[in-house]
């Protein structure tokens, strides 16, 4: 079956508001993660809700940790109910739905108040889950959006557009909404909007509310337009059927060696993804003490790096494949890596000595500081990349029918093992003392992804 044909639209595909409906949805979907999980909500949760900043972390991770295990035991089933049954979009509803109400309610995550610490952390779990389970069902939507030759561009465009999304909201954050305690002023210098309370932290709360409005809005062109497939099943029966499409698949597993080969390199390399955004901060106010306003403005920087990264990936991805975008942006992460452990406070290119940051010193001025946000974009650029190339490539390598199930699959591979990245990181660095050589270790997750997937066939290979 195919979906109706929009006015402007090629047979089967997306018109023109269908496609960009489509682009908006990582638009709407990215302020969680920049503004709940990485860069205000998150530290304000470790330093200031939680009985210190160590346990917070530790709590955090926990929390993490268990969205991660709900999302892989979850992820398959639900993909394989959902091609049984056919639409998508009301997957992608109902799951964004769940994120939203769990993002409002951090708004009740006051510093001092009783449960504050387990709502933060029930909260922030759910809302992962939640906004996790709508971007898989809104990725199985791509093979109707465009036709496969146009895949890496829509992929790599959406990735851009979520990036910009991130962008705009975080400096919507730090522009008005969240301020210092201590001066009550904002990154651009103003008292916060909305008669907000810097004292009682009202800025980092509204990340939820306003992660969750944001949502809700931009969501709806992709609602409204971009076309879904049709009702094959009721929901009873889809169920029944999405069990057993995936005992089928599961049984046949051989058959499908080429996307699990994939899959396997893409849970590698994730792994080693999360421990590198997860861990460039800790290593960056460690090394060089950053403070809230640094880590901000770094996280601004990186943001647009990954949007342009993810633009010329996209272009790329239509011109080359999807395979040779991986295998440079990995290789690219691995060299930016090792250039990124070779600043120290008072070194560059680990044995040139330089003089260190002066105590109350400005934005990035010493050397080790403005190579270190030179080496991050770096890693910025090519992580874009990376993700989005790699949603194209199994958008390619998936059979259409069980595409739901796929991409729930892709979502597991990399989530099953996310915990490997930190840990590893964690062992390293309590053996060693030594951040740098705690870092160091994920290098190999890049090579190790890279030489799994020089043995991934693509359509082009085949072909050829």
């Amino acid at each position: 079956m195919t979906a109706s044909t929009p006015a402007g639209g090629a047979p089967g595909y997306a018109g023109p508001a269908g496609v960009a409906g489509w682009l908006l949805f990582d638009w709407a979907g990215q302020p969680f993660f920049t503004l709940v999980t990485t860069f205000v909500f998150a530290p304000y949760f470790a330093a200031v809700v939680a009985p210190d900043p160590a346990s917070g972390q530790a709590l955090w991770g926990f929390a993490t940790a268990a969205a991660g295990l709900a999302i892989a035991l979850l992820s398959p089933a639900l993909g394989a109910i959902a091609d049984a049954g056919g639409p998508k979009k009301p997957w992608v509803a109902a799951f964004g739905g769940l994120m939203c109400l769990a993002a409002v309610s951090l708004w009740w995550v006051v510093p001092g108040a009783p449960g504050a610490v387990t709502l933060g952390l029930v909260a922030f779990a759910i809302g992962t889950v939640g906004a996790e389970f709508a971007q898989t069902f809104n990725n199985a939507q791509m093979p109707r959006v465009v036709p496969p030759e146009k895949l890496g561009r829509l992929s790599g465009t959406g990735w851009a557009v979520g990036y910009l999304g991130g962008l705009v909201s975080l400096f919507l954050t730090l522009g008005f909404l969240a301020a210092d305690p201590v001066t009550g002023n904002t990154l651009l210098g103003h008292v916060p909007a909305f008669g907000l309370d810097p004292a009682a932290r009202e800025g980092e709360r509204l990340t939820g509310p306003f992660s969750a409005l944001w949502f809700l809005v931009f969501v709806i062109p992709m609602l409204l337009f971009t076309p879904d497939a049709p009702r094959q099943l009721p929901l009873r029966r889809a169920v029944g059927e999405g069990f057993r499409a995936l005992r089928r698949t599961v049984a046949h597993v051989r058959a499908h060696r080429n996307i699990l080969a994939f899959l396997a390199a893409n849970m590698i390399y994730t792994d080693g993804l999360i421990a590198l955004f997860a861990f460039g901060g800790i290593y960056a106010a460690g090394t060089f003490g950053w403070s809230a306003v640094e880590l901000g403005v770094f996280g601004i920087l990186l943001t647009i790096a990954g949007t342009l990264g993810a633009l010329a990936g996209g272009w790329l991805d239509d011109r080359l494949g999807p395979k040779p975008v991986i295998l440079s942006g990995l290789a690219l992460l691995a060299i930016a890596s090792v250039l990124v452990l070779s600043v120290g406070r008072d070194f560059v290119l680990f044995v040139i000595a330089v003089p260190p940051a002066a105590p109350g010193h400005g934005l990035y001025d010493s050397l080790p500081e403005q190579l270190y946000v030179g080496f991050g974009l770096l890693i910025g650029a090519a992580a874009g990349p990376v993700q989005a190339s790699s949603r194209a490539l199994l958008a390619q390598l998936a059979p259409a029918h069980d595409i739901g199930q796929f991409f729930g699959l892709f979502s597991l591979s990399g989530k099953l093992t996310s915990f490997a990245g930190p840990f590893l990181v964690g062992v390293v660095t309590a053996l060693s003392g030594s951040q740098r050589l705690g870092i160091a270790v994920l290098v190999a997750f890049f090579a190790v992804g890279m030489a799994i997937l020089a043995q991934v066939k693509t359509p082009e290979t085949v072909r050829g």
